[in-house]
């Protein structure tokens, strides 16, 4: 192997929340030293953001705050030397829409990983489970639509007031308990009533709480794992072309 390695760094905006950070940087690099071994790991830049200030904004519907404070820090990431970039919030995708004319390196969207697969699955209409802007808005569900054309249902009002508060008010300080596991398995169940046949754990601290095995009656898209794995595909993307060149 040539040193130093072709390897993409990975920017990463990361602190939304600082578990969902720590569990990308963990995932990104044991997939790489998966394919790669020895003692290689993914190169890496995180731009950490104040999740208080995340929190204040989402809270309050302070889009216009929100979409200046994560630009600036987009740029932050390019300008330290960032190859490509990816977010780790579903949440804060909302405000992302413009990322292309703000940086100058590959952004990957979280949504698109995991549109990929749930069309590799086959299915055509699924439940989404995430902070409350992501269920009730249409920013992620359009893109699921037009891009994959797939379906995407949200709980009901009631349903969403519960998982958005065991978010923010446990799974970003990993507070993990079974009564709230069994509050996701219960509105996973009503969005299977309601015709799903997955279920999005779109909010990259969910599978913290909610795994395959707590709900084998449908798959669980994983986000954060999806999003990770794409990172990493684009990140090694030269290697395997000099790889394949040999």
């Amino acid at each position: 192997m040539t040193r130093p390695t072709k390897m993409k760094t990975i920017g990463i905006l990361g602190g939304m929340s600082n578990q969902a950070t720590s569990e990308y940087y963990r995932m990104i690099n044991e997939l790489v030293n998966q394919r790669l071994g020895g003692w290689e790991i993914a190169e890496t830049l995180i731009q950490g953001v104040n999740f208080g200030n995340i929190e204040h904004y989402v809270r309050n519907g302070l889009w216009a705050e929100a979409r200046s404070y994560i630009e600036a820090k987009a740029k932050g990431a390019e300008l330290g030397g960032a190859d490509m970039l990816i977010c780790v919030s579903n949440t804060m995708h909302c405000v992302l829409d413009n990322i292309d004319n703000v940086v100058n390196i590959p952004f990957i969207h979280i949504s698109d990983p995991t549109g990929r697969a749930i069309q590799h699955a086959g299915l055509r209409k699924v439940g989404i489970l995430g902070t409350k802007p992501v269920m009730e808005a249409r920013y992620i569900k359009d893109r699921f639509k037009q891009n994959f054309n797939i379906d995407v249902i949200s709980p009901n009002e009631a349903d969403q007031v519960s998982v958005d508060n065991i978010i923010f008010d446990e799974l970003v300080r990993r507070k993990i308990t079974a009564a709230s596991k069994q509050v996701y398995i219960k509105v996973c169940e009503n969005l299977l009533a309601n015709g799903a046949q997955g279920i999005i754990l779109g909010c990259t601290e969910i599978f913290l709480l909610l795994k395959p095995e707590d709900f084998p009656q449908a798959p669980l898209f994983n986000t954060a794992e999806l999003h990770a794995q794409a990172a990493v595909d684009l990140a090694l993307s030269e290697m395997q072309h000099e790889t394949a060149a040999q």
